[in-house]
């Protein structure tokens, strides 16, 4: 195992990171997506049951 230079175990390690990272990131981005699109639908849930009191108004 000592017989590779120092250097590749350092790569190796760099990309073994990089990955992790990778990963890591994506999840958080995810998550923040998922929010962002809950967050969107509820506002559009909401103009739609304003929209159906106003109608409901206006019918009476």
């Amino acid at each position: 195992m000592l017989s590779l230079p120092w250097w590749v175990y350092l790569v190796v390690s760099g990309i073994v990171f990089s990955g992790y990272m990778t990963v890591r990131t994506a999840a958080q981005e995810r998550k923040i997506d998922e929010s962002f699109i809950e967050k969107e639908g509820e506002i559009y849930m909401e103009r739609i049951r304003e929209e159906k009191m106003r109608r409901s108004q206006q019918s009476l």
